[in-house]
């Protein structure tokens, strides 16, 4: 199984709920029509409203990513068959609703 991790910054003219809605609502419907039947599972985590200070984090701010996608496919070549596609509409939505986006491509292995 390889698991895909996006890490996304909202556009500035955006607050969290705006990005989650755009997010859950229109983008993942998306990038499933896109991806199907390649893709195996999708998950969107967005990220809480914290203003508990910790290790060194200030309260109310200062993180990097406001949400994190993981995306399942069940072999590399299935995954290269969406991403190597130069055809893909949702970057370019994905480009006007975030200021930055990364990702990780990964094995996953559960443990507990």
């Amino acid at each position: 199984m390889i698991k895909v991790m996006w890490f996304l910054k909202r556009a500035d003219h955006l607050t969290l709920e705006e990005f989650a809605d755009w997010w859950i609502n229109y983008h993942a419907q998306d990038i499933v029509a896109d991806q199907v039947p390649y893709l195996k599972g999708y998950k969107i985590d967005i990220r809480v409203e914290d203003d508990t200070a910790f290790a060194g984090y200030p309260s109310g701010g200062g993180f990097d990513w406001d949400g994190i996608a993981e995306q399942y496919f069940n072999s590399l070549e299935d995954y290269n068959a969406v991403y190597s596609r130069t055809d893909r509409k949702t970057r370019t939505d994905t480009q006007a609703y975030t200021k930055a986006f990364q990702r990780l491509v990964v094995t996953e292995h559960t443990i507990l």
